[in-house]
């Protein structure tokens, strides 16, 4: 009887895998055309369809299991011999690490009360476990004796975006002269040298991206090509070679790629060559599959906890009102939860606050946001816990908790990358460093609320300092929508009892916005306030911010660019 159940759950736990992953491979194979027609709207949507794609799967595959098992839905020896039955099934897939992971998202959704089991679920396999399938299809060869011109133009042929060039010769020439300052002044290419271009583009936002490595002088150098596809056609951008930029492009802060990956795996091997600063949690993460990405940060978790001693502890930083936010020192991760009870004037619910974190993980990151991976009954052994940290748990969480003889089991979370709060790195750098993190303070703002983000709570403290210096926003509680906020200038005092009201003396509504007291609280470093204010002038401008609006209600998108402006081949006015 078990054996036909077992069958049945099978087969039926994936062909829902199936589903969601040809749904996936559809949307993601519309991203030429979006490019192509310009249509960034539909871009956004598109992507955002992509993203609930995998929730809603699980969903409709659980319904349909809780239906057949009935009371069988918690039997612990069925699912291990499903689990067995599934992993036979699986066994000749290409993408087997995606759809193991499906397979624990369905019976962690499924099973009352399941957490982390190596019994029930795949928790040790992993991305490098899948055959790596030969590559010859994986990219274009590009061999030496060709020539650097000839190389050039051969990439730039094997790349049709059915969009003429803006000054194709003109793209080709700054590509080759890019090779010559950077490669080529530092490497001699000899018989061996060889390039490799990946056949799969990159799409994100208003860019396509080509990514590539050259082996020279005995190693890999990578390099990507941004494209662009403005009113006047086709252009190449840049060309990146410094891996800081690169590593950017991936980061944890910006939105996933749509790229047509057919092996998954190999393009994440690739790529992790390429990137090598990047683990292979976050490669997932860049590419779409953010829920194995999660998966394989889980493994890597795991083996960071066999291989330390340190305890977890209390996170660096002033404590949030809504979010208790816990670390382990040797690990480059934040561990938050949201509290029992919100001290006033927070005044939300937990399932708002939620909703906040789910708004965020829909939405474009504009390189200004922290992704986050959520999970439910999250164990971690109890005697690597600080007493103080299990206090603080009890005092702030406890309705999240539960308790065995060995672990602790957290029933919600969200993992974030560590930064170094704004408001701590301010208190110690020097005065050029936070000339530079105020500016980048001030963009990261900006950005989002181009993006149609407005963070509320704009405070230093909700904002990190990342390892290359980028000001990122990680504290979504009271974020908004830019356009369902009305800014305001403050009406002008007409008497001596309005000039001294104890408290405002016209009326406010629920989401007005008055920019100009932003100065009051934004950067309290007396020796680099000035700069800041000086700098950012906009930012206090109601004018400006309802410009913002207007032009988002219009319909136009922001395009994020992952590198400085100043590495772009042509000025703006020029495209």
């Amino acid at each position: 009887m078990n054996a036909e159940l077992s069958k049945t759950i099978v087969h039926l736990i994936h062909q829902g895998f199936e589903s969601y992953i040809n749904s996936f491979k559809e949307l993601t194979s519309h991203a030429p055309h979006f490019f192509k027609s310009r249509d960034w709207n539909a871009s956004q949507q598109n992507h955002r369809r992509r993203l609930l794609l995998y929730k809603d799967q699980v969903y409709a595959t659980r319904l349909i299991l809780e239906g057949i098992l009935k009371d069988q839905v918690g039997n612990i020896m069925l699912w291990k011999e499903i689990k067995s039955d599934y992993n036979w099934e699986i066994t000749e897939r290409k993408d087997k690490e995606l759809a193991e992971t499906f397979f624990n998202s369905v019976i962690r959704k499924t099973f009352p009360g399941l957490a982390i089991s190596d019994e029930l679920m795949f928790v040790r396999e992993g991305y490098d476990t899948c055959d790596i399938h030969p590559q010859e299809h994986l990219f274009y060869n590009y061999p030496s004796q060709w020539g650097l011109q000839k190389i050039i133009r051969k990439i730039v042929a094997d790349f049709d975006f059915g969009v003429p060039y803006m000054e194709k010769e003109k793209d080709i020439q700054y590509l080759v002269k890019a090779v010559r300052e950077v490669i080529l002044t530092r490497f001699q290419a000899t018989s061996e040298t060889t390039t490799q271009v990946l056949k799969s583009v990159f799409y994100r936002n208003k860019a396509a991206y080509l990514i590539g490595r050259t082996r020279i002088g005995g190693k890999w150098m990578p390099f990507i090509i941004p494209y662009m596809n403005g009113p006047k056609g086709i252009y190449v951008d840049t060309l990146i070679f410094d891996p800081n930029i690169m590593s950017g492009l991936f980061s944890f802060s910006r939105s996933y790629f749509m790229v047509e990956a057919e092996i998954p795996s190999q393009i994440i091997a690739f790529l992790n060559s390429v990137i090598s600063q990047k683990l292979i949690h976050e490669l997932y993460n860049a590419i779409g599959f953010n829920k194995h990405g999660k998966t394989e940060f889980y493994r890597d978790f795991l083996n960071h906890l066999e291989r330390t001693s340190d305890p977890f502890i209390q996170a660096e930083g002033i404590k949030g009102m809504v979010m208790t936010v816990f670390t382990l020192p040797s690990y480059n991760i934040v561990f938050k939860m949201i509290k029992d009870h919100f001290e006033p004037p927070k005044s939300m619910t937990r399932l708002e606050v939620r909703q906040k974190y789910k708004l965020v993980s829909l939405h474009d990151r504009v390189g200004r946001m922290a992704d986050t991976h959520e999970f439910e009954f999250f164990r971690l052994p109890l005697d690597r816990i600080h007493p103080e940290l299990v206090t603080e748990l009890k005092n702030t969480c406890n309705s999240l908790l539960e308790f065995t003889q060995d672990e602790l089991i957290i029933k919600h979370l969200y993992t974030e990358r560590r930064m170094v709060p704004l408001n701590i790195y301010l208190d110690s750098c020097t005065l050029e460093e936070a000339k530079h993190v105020v500016e980048e303070y001030g963009n990261a703002i900006l950005q989002l609320a181009q993006a149609n983000i407005f963070p509320g709570d704009m405070m230093v403290k909700n904002f990190g300092v990342t390892r290359q210096k980028r000001v990122i926003f990680y504290d979504y509680d009271e974020i908004e929508f830019l356009t369902d906020m009305n800014f305001r200038w403050k009406p002008k005092a007409e008497n001596y009892e309005q000039i001294y009201a104890s408290a405002p003396w016209y009326d406010i509504a629920k989401n007005d916005v008055f920019p100009e007291d932003f100065r009051r609280f934004m950067i309290g470093r007396a020796d680099v306030k000035p700069h800041f204010l000086a700098f950012h002038e906009k930012l206090f401008n109601p004018d400006h911010w309802n410009q913002i609006q207007e032009k988002i209600r219009t319909g136009e998108l922001l395009h994020a660019f992952p590198y400085p402006k100043s590495m772009r081949f042509r000025p703006e006015e020029e495209v």
